[in-house]
């Protein structure tokens, strides 16, 4: 559904990205749809005023975060069934690693109209410049905090032949950047930091080159970590996990999966992250 060109607009959610960082990113029609909207939706107030401000917008706010209850969507449910509801993020484009899903579905569901103003996402613009292959990717959000978790989720996704894109926060970095070097072994990886502001950063290189050298930091601002595709012929994933679940009938984890990596060519530290997982399975 295309909102009139009046600035009036028509009743509906509407999704509208904002910047990343840079204001100047702000799209002439996100900010067009946050100057009429009736009421703009927000994760918090205080940062969505500066956005507003950008845009020329006066328009009222009401918070909606992860702790949000059912009673603010339905609140926001009957509002987008009557009047015009902005969805913004606090930064870049709403439900990526941030809440926003079960709205749109429920308005979906009761025959709301749900439109998008396109705009800035953190994991493209790294992708974009990290010079990891982007053919082909996938989007992971935030890896677990504690230790055991994480090593989990790394498992989940090793064998996947893609660029792997993860957000990250400074204190957790180092850890993050360690666990995927021991499970990933060498792959070509890059941090970026800060994307469109003044102190923009994008530090590329081996996973282990990158876990010493942001080990025992703490990075400010919002991190983008992306892990290249394993390297060499991709081997189908069906057809890895039928040869580790015939040597793990025979094999402990460990020698199930340096036989698996010299016989299909890749390497260990991935072939073993996924024998743990179908072992744990």
């Amino acid at each position: 559904m295309a909102e009139p060109p009046e600035d009036r607009l028509t009743p509906g959610l509407y999704i509208v990205a904002g910047p990343i960082g840079n204001l100047e990113d702000l799209s002439p029609r996100a900010a067009r749809i946050l100057r009429a909207a009736d009421v703009v939706a927000c994760e918090d107030t205080r940062v969505t005023a500066k956005l507003l401000r950008a845009a020329g917008s006066g328009r009222p706010m009401l918070p909606y975060h992860e702790h949000s209850g059912p009673d603010v969507e339905a609140r926001l449910l009957d509002r987008a069934a009557r009047e015009s509801v902005a969805l913004v993020s606090d930064a870049g484009t709403p439900l990526i690693s941030d809440p926003g899903y079960s709205l749109v579905r429920a308005a979906r569901a009761r025959g709301i109209a749900v439109t998008t103003a396109p705009g800035p996402s953190a994991a493209i613009t790294a992708l974009s410049i990290s010079g990891l292959p982007s053919d082909r990717f996938l989007f992971a959000g935030f890896l677990p905090a504690k230790a055991v978790a994480r090593e989990k989720a790394i498992s989940a996704v090793a064998g996947i032949p893609a660029t792997l894109i993860f957000y990250e926060t400074g204190p957790r970095l180092a850890a993050s950047l360690a666990a995927l070097a021991a499970a990933l072994g060498g792959r070509e990886a890059a941090v970026a930091r800060e994307l469109t502001k003044r102190h923009e950063e994008l530090v590329a290189g081996p996973l282990p080159e990158l876990a010493a050298r942001y080990a025992g930091q703490e990075p400010k601002g919002e991190i983008v970590l992306l892990v290249g595709p394993p390297a060499g012929e991709v081997v189908a994933a069906d057809a890895l996990d039928e040869a580790l679940r015939t040597a793990l009938r025979t094999m402990p984890p460990g020698k199930a999966a340096a036989s698996v990596a010299a016989a299909l060519g890749l390497p260990r530290g991935e072939v073993y992250a996924r024998a743990m997982a179908l072992k744990s399975a």
